[in-house]
């Protein structure tokens, strides 16, 4: 199998959704932060081998003890995998933080400070006062 051929794609979409699903309502750790979302998955071409990049809302802490109960729930978590979906091998998953959602978050926070900071021209002062009336 290809790396970016339809059936891969397809193998990625199935393993994210029952990824996410086991995750969400199977795993009992507290360690495990609720607000855990699957952001990506990638399976490799032969099936042995998984990437999943993963996202916490919340904390340094929470990132951390998510990333701890996951990695050490992985066992199961394969084990789930392989009774719902159906592959020639149950691939090993790697679990990797995704700081993208948390990258955007700060920039637009960032970007939100600046422009608070900036004088307001007057083109756009006329816009805001016809907008007000």
């Amino acid at each position: 199998m290809r790396k970016h051929s339809v059936k891969n794609t397809r193998v990625n979409g199935e393993v994210q959704k029952v990824l996410a699903e086991i995750i969400r309502s199977e795993i009992k750790d507290p360690r495990i932060h609720p607000f855990t979302s699957v952001v990506s998955v990638e399976v490799s071409p032969d099936l042995k081998t998984c990437k999943a990049w993963i996202s916490v809302l919340g904390d340094e802490e929470a990132v951390d003890n998510t990333l701890a109960g996951l990695r050490s729930a992985s066992g199961y978590i394969r084990n789930r995998l392989a009774k719902t979906i159906n592959l020639r091998n149950t691939p090993e998953i790697t679990f990797v933080m995704d700081q993208s959602i948390a990258y955007g978050v700060s920039m637009s926070k960032k970007i939100d400070d600046v422009m608070k900071d900036m004088p307001v021209r007057e083109d756009e002062q006329e816009e805001s006062d016809e907008i007000d009336e």
